[in-house]
């Protein structure tokens, strides 16, 4: 077990004062928005770990940004001779993680707190995996090759670092959507997420990002997840859609880039599209792979 429940003894307060995550991640609605996310993109990927190397050598995964512990709870349940961690900066997701873990009975996974902007709090070479979805929304601009040097760090000598990733909602056939998804992408922007100023851009510049940090065999894979109106994950991603833009209002508002009447009016109008018989929509994200040459 490489995690506690303690989370290194960090209290609420001083987690509160060092998140950067875009969202409040002690709020119930995010909580459970996550946790249905989570399962969406597994399954689009196939599996917890599809696209990876053998794994039959492995003893110790990490996955950072962990929320909920849901890929956590899949690898433990999939692989029970592995030790799996996840690492998140919000107390009130740790504990939820560990309750999962304690109700599942699967006692190869464990849980702490850490700011994954800060040195990683794990020894040199401890982990044969480390995994990350959706960062976009957690590390800002000038925190990504530290990052990333952490994760060479931890990984063992030809250890694996896997980042899926995104920088839209998906693209649809509804213009509410469209419009609330590019003011939710400028306001990021601003506030300094993804990898170029001025744009929320990310996943072109990963292969090149894990290649300058001494990644070796840097490799890309593409997922694809349709919610249309006829496909099953669309009241999933419905709700998501519904939840993200509202949680994103007060980002977008303080950005000056629309009014609250406009913001609401959108909102509106997005719901009303996303239900009728002839929406569509797809999602695709990218998974950027690299090995630790040490």
């Amino acid at each position: 077990m490489y995690v506690r429940s303690t989370g290194y003894e960090r209290s609420l307060q001083d987690a509160a004062m060092q998140n950067s995550y875009v969202f409040d991640p002690e709020s119930p609605a995010e909580l459970a928005r996550l946790i249905n996310q989570d399962r969406l993109i597994t399954s689009a990927m196939g599996g917890p770990l599809a696209g990876l190397p053998d794994t039959s050598s492995w003893n110790a995964i990490l996955d950072v940004a962990c929320g909920p512990g849901s890929w956590v709870l899949d690898v433990a349940f999939e692989q029970p001779d592995i030790e799996v961690a996840g690492v998140d900066l919000c107390l009130s997701m740790v504990e939820y993680a560990w309750a999962r873990a304690r109700s599942q009975y699967l006692s190869n996974a464990s849980f702490g707190v850490m700011d994954i902007a800060q040195p990683l709090d794990f020894s040199d070479a401890t982990f044969d995996l480390v995994n990350a979805r959706f960062l976009i929304g957690v590390l800002q601009r000038d925190a990504w090759q530290p990052f990333l040097s952490e994760c060479r760090r931890v990984l063992k000598p030809g250890g694996v670092l896997r980042l899926t990733e995104t920088e839209n909602m998906g693209f649809t056939n509804s213009p509410a959507f469209q419009r609330l998804s590019s003011l939710g992408a400028q306001a990021m922007a601003r506030l300094g997420y993804g990898l170029a100023p001025d744009t929320l851009l990310l996943t072109p510049f990963l292969p090149e990002l894990l290649q300058q940090a001494g990644f070796l065999h840097v490799q890309t894979q593409y997922h694809t997840l349709d919610f249309s109106r006829t496909a099953n994950a669309w009241f999933d991603q419905f709700s998501n859609a519904i939840l993200i833009t509202l949680q994103a209002q007060p980002m977008i508002r303080e950005q000056c880039l629309i009014s609250q009447e406009e913001l609401e009016q959108l909102h509106s109008q997005m719901q009303v599209e996303m239900q009728q018989a002839t929406f569509r929509g797809t999602w695709t994200f990218m998974s950027a792979l690299g090995v630790n040459a040490r």
